[in-house]
């Protein structure tokens, strides 16, 4: 199964603002600091509110112009590369810090004078005295010298652009320091996004396998079923043929009614083992006896749907079809050490059987190899399946899993 993963067009269609959460979320997080930063700045003067009201200007601008190299992002770079976000947010950053100079020139009369007053003694003996725009010198002897520092609407444009650009500087690495951290923050959240969209692509493959494979085992199971009982009717048996049916639609009712990827306790998977085996005992009511030893601490334990089934088929195809003699077909559960356990399935007595090169009965392998795919891509390495011939002409299927033990 090939992994679903969108496309540019897929980005657009979602639109291209869809991370706006979490923009603003970044956006408003780095104007608190400065908020933060400023405050207590304020609160060491004599005029915080004024310092505090004036700021509150900068900020509602800063917020804004922040939200526009945003906005340049993602139209212009929402689904490209890293590298082009970067190009897009530098250039972003660099039209925002000059609109934010631009704004301090333009809001200077929104904004109230501090009431402030800072005093300093020069070397010369002279106190200087900083009121808002008011510088006053206090002299010896002689009158206070007052200047006051013009405003930026009366300075010369050259005088105003070098101010600018000194105030663009200033809120470049600001806005640049934004820009990084939102594309970093994007970065890492398509990254886990990716990743967990693998993690669960995988997991769907994953499960898409094992009910391919319990899928494959059902019309084999069918199949043989069906031959069977056309066999009774053929052969003028129609109470075992009836018998069989009985037992058939309960067979497919329990089955059936388990979802194709879920566990079943041991208990639940013999139980339905018990089903089948009942249905070919009416076929061959002399020739097939059954030893079943799963300990009661086991009963419990966790194993794949119908993961038996394939195995106890092939056993009475195969083990019990093939001869005139009892076969018995044993199942048997065994603990294996801490956290593992063991399931035999084994048939004897079929000397009757061929076998092919690699010791298995002659059309075994579908079922066998769907059981070990099942194991392999439900446990991984955790599990192991070995099969082969026994002594006496008989087959045998031993399944390692892991133990995990129902809460029920």
């Amino acid at each position: 199964m090939q992994a679903f993963s969108p496309s540019p067009a897929d980005d657009i269609e979602q639109g291209r603002f869809s991370d706006w959460p979490l923009a603003l979320k970044s956006i408003l997080g780095f104007w608190f600091v400065y908020a933060l930063t400023v405050a207590a700045r304020a609160l060491m003067g004599t005029d915080a509110f004024t310092v505090l009201f004036n700021k509150l200007i900068i900020i509602g601008i800063g917020i804004l112009l922040t939200g526009l190299i945003y906005v340049l992002i993602a139209t212009f770079a929402g689904t490209s590369n890293i590298r082009r976000k970067a190009i897009v947010a530098g250039i972003a950053s660099a039209l925002a810090s000059i609109g934010m100079a631009g704004a301090f020139i333009a809001i200077e009369d929104l904004m109230r004078e501090p009431k402030e007053v800072f005093r300093y003694q020069s070397r010369e003996g002279f106190v200087i005295i900083e009121k808002g725009h008011t510088l006053t010198v206090e002299r010896r002897a002689q009158e206070p010298l007052v200047v006051t520092w013009p405003r930026m609407g009366q300075l010369d444009a050259y005088k105003r652009v070098r101010y600018a650009a000194d105030t663009a500087v200033v809120w470049l690495f600001f806005f640049a320091a934004w820009s990084a951290f939102y594309l970093a923050t994007k970065a890492q959240a398509e990254a886990l996004t990716a990743q967990r969209r693998a993690v669960e692509a995988e997991s769907a493959a994953q499960a898409a396998q094992v009910r391919a494979l319990r899928y494959q085992i059902n019309p084999h199971f069918l199949f043989n079923t069906l031959n069977s009982l056309s066999s009774l009717v053929m052969s003028g048996r129609p109470e075992e043929a009836e018998n069989m049916i009985l037992k058939l639609s309960t067979f497919f009712r329990s089955s059936l009614s388990l979802d194709a990827s879920a566990d079943v306790t041991l208990a639940e998977e013999i139980e339905l083992q018990r089903l089948y085996l009942d249905i070919e005992k009416v076929r061959f009511p002399r020739r097939l006896k059954v030893e079943i030893d799963i300990p009661q601490e086991l009963r419990s334990a966790r194993v794949p749907g119908l993961l038996l089934q394939p195995l106890v088929e092939n056993a009475i195809k195969y083990g019990v079809s093939g001869t005139r003699d009892t076969v018995t077909l044993t199942i048997r559960a065994a603990e294996a050490g801490p956290g593992r356990f063991t399931i035999e399935v084994q048939n004897s007595g079929a000397e009757a059987n061929s076998r092919s090169r690699n010791g298995k009965p002659d059309g075994t392998g579908v079922g066998l190899t769907n059981v070990c795919q099942r194991l392999e891509a439900r446990f991984g390495s955790s599990a192991k399946c070995e099969f082969g011939p026994t002594a006496d002409g008989g087959y045998r299927v031993f399944l390692t899993l892991p133990l995990d033990r129902s809460d029920g």
